[in-house]
């Protein structure tokens, strides 16, 4: 029998009780916020925790350490989710106590394969914080997960792959679009809240191709100017030589 499973045999309750809260408990946060975003509901988010964790203490014993534990907990919410909560929406949507700020979601569909303007990002930054939590509560559902857990939690691909027990292709499928529907309803939130992005992006479009057109003015004016100069200055200097030579 391998050690860490005669290891795991010998623990008593109350030593595998104090593992779990040692290395389960510092997660509490993440999955508050993930199980938030699931359920659209801060009391129900509550509850889903707690189901969810209540469910990690019985497996715990055949977690294998060493192994990924955030990955494993955020699976057993997902879950416990889908099990118990997905078809149970009780309450309409209620803001809860968030931490993910506006210029997160702004980053967050900026990682788009098109890409926003860095001035489109810069304008979507001056958008509520409200209001972007519910462009990202809008997503469609697995859109909204898999958009929460890469830009927000920053887990990796394969990571919510195994997290939502889906291929890895269809996860970046799914990122893909999550975030394009998030660019687009954070610019027409922007849109409502007199904020233009289209000039900001159209600004620096034509930036670039400006400060082409100074740079290019300033070689010709370099170019000529040695010319010139030679022109100008010589006489002054023969001038100045003429009385040194007749003081002589």
């Amino acid at each position: 029998m391998p050690p860490t499973a005669s290891k795991r045999t010998d623990e008593s309750q109350q030593e595998l009780m104090q593992r779990f809260e040692a290395e389960a408990l510092p997660l509490l946060d993440q999955l508050y916020g993930a199980a938030l975003r699931m359920t659209r509901n801060p009391s129900d988010a509550q509850d889903l925790v707690q189901d969810a964790y209540m469910k990690a203490f019985q497996a715990f014993a055949s977690f294998k350490p060493g192994t990924n534990l955030k990955a494993w907990m955020y699976r057993i919410l997902t879950n416990t989710y889908i099990n118990n909560y997905r078809k149970a929406q009780r309450r309409p949507v209620e803001t809860g106590d968030d931490n993910v700020t506006d210029w997160q979601m702004a980053e967050t569909a900026s990682h788009d394969s098109t890409g926003l303007e860095s001035a489109e990002v810069e304008a979507l930054r001056n958008i509520p914080d409200s209001r972007i939590q519910e462009a990202l509560m809008s997503l469609p559902e697995d859109y909204r997960m898999v958009v929460y857990y890469a830009d927000v939690e920053d887990i990796p691909y394969k990571e919510i792959a195994e997290i939502m027990d889906t291929p890895i292709g269809t996860v970046m499928s799914r990122l893909h679009r999550g975030r394009k529907q998030l660019r687009a309803k954070l610019k027409d939130v922007a849109a409502e809240h007199g904020i233009s992005t289209e000039s900001k992006k159209k600004a620096a479009e034509t930036a670039p191709s400006q400060r082409r057109a100074s740079r290019a003015d300033a070689l010709d004016a370099e170019t000529t100017q040695p010319s010139h100069t030679a022109r100008t200055t010589q006489p002054a200097h023969s001038v100045q030589a003429a009385p040194t030579a007749q003081e002589k």
